[in-house]
């Protein structure tokens, strides 16, 4: 049998010439290599010749090398049917594309030692040397170059054939110390010991690679040129020993690398389970001091508390709400991240998804807005309740000065010596009195009315005005006694008093009315007032000209009082007048006091007047702003909201587009910190309403922290895609027709696909969805798991990436596993520590059942389970 110039075995037509050297040490190395693969089943050979004749150990060596199962052999030991058994296994032999020109069965049963040394050369080569592949080169060549390329920085080797190269050994420690530098001392080998250095690498070959020795160092050293086949059998099982190694170390990364995901992807699960429990502890903690609606008793502790929760709104929120973004994005990178590694999306605990932060915040803000109301209300209520004490005190200072000495007066003994014209005249002037008693009743009723709403309205001085009110009523009651009590007694005297001066009982009778009326006025005029608008202003103006309008007549009132006092000391009656106690310089005192106070009135009221326009600036300077702001926020919203969906460029040019709008938002800060000085200035003056604006401050600022949420959350889902784009290895083509293809059936343009929709793209692809939509079901599984009954777009184009592109799996993930554990199936914590690094093979153990399967070790581990598990298809 001679050999091609590829290696390849082939059966020439004349004899067979083979030197007695290279045949004894071709037995040698194929009856090793032979002895390499059967000692898998349990069994061995010594003579080639004789050991394979029967056909049992052939076939047997076929199914080891091949992982096929080949014909049974029959069990006869006649020569029948050991040459079926060995035709047999040369039938299977052929069926690989190997011809055996030269080879028949009954050579190999004969004992034919070429024969057979020629066919488990070609076995050898068809199953060991074949399959090489190095630089496209295959078989011989492909070995050949495998040991040159391994070789090559090594010093006195110079590897160039299967005979001479390895003749001095230094080519065999080479290829060890390449692979596992651990195991040879390659720079302690001397070129000169060709004999040390062989039987050097077959020892080590044997313990450490679990290489049989297959040369022997005398006849590699003795013989003038090895044998070719022989070394290349012998090269070929290294080759194969490091490649499986390699294939080890491969399977190692493999596992290495999913297991650091899924440890990053349980890091930022926690971190997102504190963050969302940190913020949703501070809006029930905001909620709880927000619903407290205790009533401050006055006006500037619920101004001070009004300051508080302003300051809150301006300090303590904002952080919050961009640690509520930053929950987002992060929520949003965790979903991706785990989309990509093709892990099952993650479901926070309950009450913290994203939907469940939105809402609490939304409660938060509807807590801010009923808590301020109630804040506002009570300002209101205690202003009202300032104003009516004040009022009170007035009225009640105006009618103490008038009851002062009334009761002395009522009860005076001064009836004995008197004329009768005198007790005329003290009657008359009780009856006068007893007008101006009843002229003020109606100020008692006043003050009672105010007293009592003082008192149901909470005000904090309530027990002192109920006790003020409750004298003057005792007061009130003491001075109508005494009045009946003296009207008994005059009306007793009157027989002895009928003379009346009626001159100065007209006086009297003219001037009593006339100075309560002066009272009254005079008590107008000092009024305390509270409005809040000019036409409120402009209504006291006009009560106020209406009020001098009729100082005509009541001038004309005092010119008769004037002509009445004239007359009675014209007839002699300067002295006092016994029906009153009013003289003419008390009203003419007392007129004048009055007419002083009427342009008085005047000034406070035109600066009243001058405040409410004020306002009135304040007001329309904040709407005027307000106006320009709250439609350019609009703006804004309605253009990113169509910035996504009619998008036609790159992720990256959309990205660029919302950075832009991003900055111009950014700059348009400096016009809400505009607005906010004016509603600042406005709050100041205590302005509660604007009739020229539909908006107000915190509106517009929940709006602009929206739209600026709202870009940060459009950014982060472009930089996902850009992620999931480069990951998945998808084209800019490829995401714009994913992208066109999602806006064709977002027919209401929200921005996500109902199940209706998916349906309908979902048909469009060709996708089969059952007659009672169970496929339907199964595809909504996949891109809603949180079942919101919506796709959005980075659940569509991660599952349309899934269509396109090939992706990590649970399969592969097995597959690195077994070849790990030997084929086995199961893996021992020794395998994981020999093959993993620390850490990851640590966290294999702790989470690894045991494996109860028949003949396992006790440290035997259930690594497919495991490996399900970290793709969500079974429970870790």
């Amino acid at each position: 049998m001679e050999e091609t110039d590829g290696g390849e075995p082939r059966s020439g037509a004349g004899p067979m010439i083979m030197d007695l050297a290279w045949e004894r040490q071709q037995k040698k190395t194929f009856t090793a290599w032979c002895n390499s693969h059967l000692r898998k089943v349990g069994t061995q050979i010594k003579e080639i010749s004789e050991d394979l004749r029967e056909g049992r150990n052939l076939i047997a060596l076929l199914e080891v090398i091949s992982g096929e199962k080949l014909p049974k052999p029959e069990k006869g030991r006649m020569r029948v049917h050991k040459v079926n058994n060995v035709q047999k296994a040369l039938n299977f032999i052929s069926s690989k594309g190997v011809r055996l020109a030269g080879i028949g069965a009954e050579e190999i049963v004969d004992g034919n030692l070429k024969m057979t040394l020629g066919m488990i050369w070609t076995v050898i080569l068809r199953f060991a040397i074949q399959d090489i592949s190095v630089e496209e080169m295959t078989a011989k060549e492909g070995l050949l170059l495998w040991c040159q390329r391994k070789t090559q920085p090594y010093k006195n080797v110079n590897v160039q054939n299967f005979h001479m190269s390895f003749k001095d050994g230094l080519a065999f420690c080479a290829l060890i110390h390449r692979h596992r530098p651990d195991l040879i001392d390659y720079d302690n080998l001397r070129k000169d010991d060709p004999m040390g250095n062989l039987n050097y690498a077959f020892e080590v070959a044997e313990k450490s690679l679990d290489i049989p020795k297959m040369l022997d160092a005398e006849d590699m050293v003795n013989q003038v040129k090895p044998d070719e086949r022989a070394v290349m059998t012998y090269v070929s099982a290294y080759y194969h020993a490091f490649a499986s190694g390699q294939q080890a170390e491969m399977a190692g990364k493999r596992i290495g690398k999913v297991l650091d995901i899924n440890k990053e992807n349980e890091r930022l699960m926690e971190e997102y389970e504190n963050l969302a429990s940190d913020l949703l502890a501070w809006i029930q903690e905001m909620m709880g001091i927000q619903s407290d609606r205790t009533q401050e008793r006055t006006l500037e502790a619920s101004r001070s508390r009004l300051q508080e929760f302003r300051n809150y709104r301006s300090d303590q929120k904002p952080p919050k709400a961009e640690e509520k973004g930053r929950l987002e994005t992060h929520f949003n990178t965790l979903q991706t991240k785990l989309r990509i590694s093709n892990r099952p999306a993650y479901m926070p605990s309950e009450g913290k998804m994203i939907h469940d932060i939105t809402v609490a915040w939304k409660n938060l803000e509807k807590s801010e807005k009923d808590y301020e109301e109630f804040l506002m209300a009570e300002i209101r209520r205690l202003e009202r309740l300032e104003h009516l004490a004040a009022k009170f005190h007035h009225k009640a200072a105006i009618h103490q000065s008038w009851t002062a000495g009334k009761e002395e007066m009522l009860a005076a003994d001064d009836l004995e010596d008197v004329t009768l014209a005198g007790v005329l005249a003290m009657k008359k002037q009780h009856e006068a009195f007893e007008s101006d008693l009843a002229a003020h009743e109606d100020r008692i009723e006043q003050l009672q009315a105010i007293a009592q709403e003082l008192s149901s309205l909470g005000y904090c001085g309530a027990d002192e005005t109920d006790a003020s009110m409750a004298a003057m009523m005792q007061q009130w009651e003491l001075l109508r006694s005494l009045s009946e009590q003296r009207m008994t007694r005059l009306q007793e005297a009157e027989q002895v008093q009928m003379k009346l001066d009626e001159l100065r009982l007209d006086f009297a009778k003219k001037a009593a009315p006339f100075n309560n009326w002066m009272d009254s006025a005079k008590e107008e005029l000092l009024d305390v007032f509270s409005v809040h608008s000019v036409q409120e202003v402009t209504d006291l103006l006009d009560g106020h000209s209406a009020f001098k309008a009729g100082l005509d007549s009541a001038k004309t009132e005092h010119d008769d009082l004037n002509a009445l006092d004239d007359q009675i000391k014209t007839l002699g009656g300067a002295g006092p007048n016994p029906y009153t106690n009013l003289t003419f310089e008390d009203i003419e005192q007392k007129w004048q006091e009055m007419m002083a106070f009427v342009p008085q009135r005047n000034d406070t009221l035109a600066e009243e007047l001058s405040r409410q326009h004020r306002h009135e600036e304040l007001r329309k300077n904040f709407a005027e702003k307000a106006n320009e702001v709250g439609p350019w926020l609009e703006q804004e919203t309605e253009y990113l909201a169509t910035l996504g969906l009619q998008s036609t460029g790159t992720l990256e040019d959309n990205l660029a587009q919302l950075h832009e709008e991003e900055a111009k938002v950014g700059n348009f800060k400096s016009n809400m910190e505009d607005l906010e000085a004016a509603s600042h200035l406005v709050h100041e003056e205590l302005v509660f309403d604007n009739p020229h604006t539909v908006y107000s401050m915190d509106t517009l600022q929940v709006q602009y922290q929206q739209l600026k949420s709202a870009i940060s959350r459009s950014i982060n889902a472009v930089e996902n895609q850009i992620l999931t784009r480069d990951s998945m290895g998808i084209t800019e083509d490829q995401l714009q027709e994913f992208r066109q293809s999602f806006n064709h059936f977002d027919k209401d343009g929200s921005g996500e696909l109902d199940r209706n929709e998916f349906k309908a793209c979902l048909l469009s692809m060709g996708q089969s969805l059952g007659d009672d939509d169970s496929g339907l079901n199964d595809f909504m599984a996949k891109v809603d798991p949180n079942e919101t009954g919506r796709v959005t777009f980075d659940s569509y184009l991660n599952f349309m990436t899934r269509q396109a592109t090939d992706e990590d799996s649970v399969e592969q993930v097995l597959a690195s596993f077994k070849i790990l554990a030997g084929e086995k199936p199961y893996i021992t914590s020794g395998q994981l520590r020999a093959e993993l690094p620390e850490h990851q093979a640590e966290y294999c153990i702790e989470r690894m059942s045991p494996y109860t399967g028949p003949d396992a070790p006790e440290d035997a581990l259930d690594y497919q389970s495991f490996a399900t598990a970290l793709y969500g298809q079974s429970d870790l």
